[in-house]
């Protein structure tokens, strides 16, 4: 039970990460500039976990733009943490292996 709820917070952080992308055309432009995906790709990219990790390690390293995000939709930045780590594969030092 706990792994769904796991795997909610990360959808909707995901998604609220997107909607606020898309609310910022210059932001979501170098996103997908630096990312390769192309605006007609996104449809489909969204359920890829991969394009969601790499969304979300968009958005992580850049403080100001982070925060940013975190201020325009109360999202603390610890959960967009957790939903980037929830994306990512897992790392030799995380035990997951």
């Amino acid at each position: 039970m706990k792994n769904r709820h796991i795997n909610q917070d990360a959808e909707a952080t995901a998604v609220a990460v997107l909607g606020w992308l898309a609310s910022e055309p210059e932001m979501l432009s170098r996103f997908l500039a630096l990312s390769g995906v192309r605006p007609d790709q996104m449809r489909q990219a969204i359920n890829d976990p991969g394009f969601l990790a790499g969304m979300l390690d968009f958005l992580m390293a850049h403080e100001p733009t982070l925060m940013a995000f975190c201020a325009a939709t109360e999202t603390k930045p610890e959960t967009v943490i957790e939903a980037a780590q929830h994306y990512s594969q897992p790392s030799l030092d995380s035990g997951q292996y």
